[in-house]
């Protein structure tokens, strides 16, 4: 087979395509212009650097796979691709176990104020009882969206005496020792945690809103690890104003490019202000962005290849 890697991978990718005699073309920053130089591929590697719609990938008459090391599938057009038989891969398994430690890592920093507290004594100011913190143990963390990563996440928090629910749209019978399947309303009444795990769709688009931050009975730290598109910044800051939300943790942001690679944050009121709260953490998209995740997803992705034909 003849394929592309639009992106940067590990290189046990690039190694094991060799291995299977494949043909391989370097598209590390091509445009969709400079990809259709070469109508003749039969495989796609890609994050999100490119668009791959209906009308790209109609030029593409030999094309077999698309292979999306990651979990994110908003930049392919998956109903073109089951149309015209086009396998989408993608591989959640091989970073779910990454961005589950990271989701820990900023709940645990958030709530016991660490990033905050280490800013102001590398600044000579030792507060103490300012920097007081809060427990996980007792409280009620809710998880919306319960595939690979809602379910690893699920699984740290079992160490932390928190009840773990979460609510699916598309899932269920999912309640095992690690997590409890409940409604919308459950969540509303009870949660004192409320973590994004969605893929990014029209659903999802704009989820966390004034309205729905306005459901929940009592205040609540936000997560979000999905992407950024879901969060309204606006609405959020409005919350954060009034201290409907106590918190947030936000590793994705809508103000990011498609590729994840840019953030266009300069001139974004909203931004300044949100960056002004110490109870909010950033990290720039980097949950589930390891070492050994980078390897793992190959592997899967790889693995998923090799099957296609079994």
């Amino acid at each position: 087979m003849k394929v592309i890697l639009l992106d940067d991978f590990h290189s046990t990718i690039n190694y094991t395509l060799k291995k299977w005699n494949f043909e391989i073309i370097d598209g590390r920053g091509f445009t969709a212009e400079d990809l259709k130089n070469h109508l003749d591929i039969n495989g796609i590697f890609i994050r999100s650097s490119i668009s791959l719609n209906a009308t790209l990938l109609s030029q593409f008459k030999l094309l077999k796979f698309i292979a999306r090391p990651g979990a994110g599938l908003e930049n392919i057009d998956l109903n073109y691709c089951q149309q015209e038989d086009i396998k989408v891969f993608r591989s959640p398994e091989g970073n779910r176990d990454a961005l589950a430690e990271h989701t820990m890592g900023m709940v645990l920093s958030l709530i016991n104020k660490i990033n905050s507290a280490n800013t102001e004594v590398r600044n000579g100011v030792w507060s103490r009882e300012e920097n007081r913190g809060i427990e996980l143990k007792g409280k009620v963390f809710a998880i919306i969206g319960y595939g690979f990563m809602g379910e690893a996440l699920a699984k740290r928090l079992s160490g932390f005496d928190v009840e773990v629910v979460a609510y699916d749209k598309y899932k269920s019978n999912f309640s095992d020792q690690y997590v409890k399947e409940v409604n919308m309303d459950y969540i509303f009444n009870n949660a004192d945690f409320l973590s994004l795990h969605t893929p990014l769709s029209l659903e999802t688009k704009n989820l966390v809103n004034s309205k729905l931050i306005n459901s929940f009975k009592k205040s609540f730290f936000l997560i979000n690890t999905a992407r950024g598109q879901s969060v309204v910044l606006e609405d959020l800051l409005k919350a954060l104003e009034n201290e409907k939300i106590k918190g947030a943790c936000l590793d994705v942001l809508a103000l990011e490019s498609p590729s994840f690679e840019k953030f266009f944050y300069a001139d974004d009121p909203i931004f300044k202000s949100l960056s002004q709260y110490k109870n909010i953490i950033f990290t720039p998209h980097i949950a589930g962005w390891t070492h050994e995740s980078k390897e793992k997803m190959a592997l899967v992705i790889l693995n998923k290849i090799s099957n296609m034909n079994k």
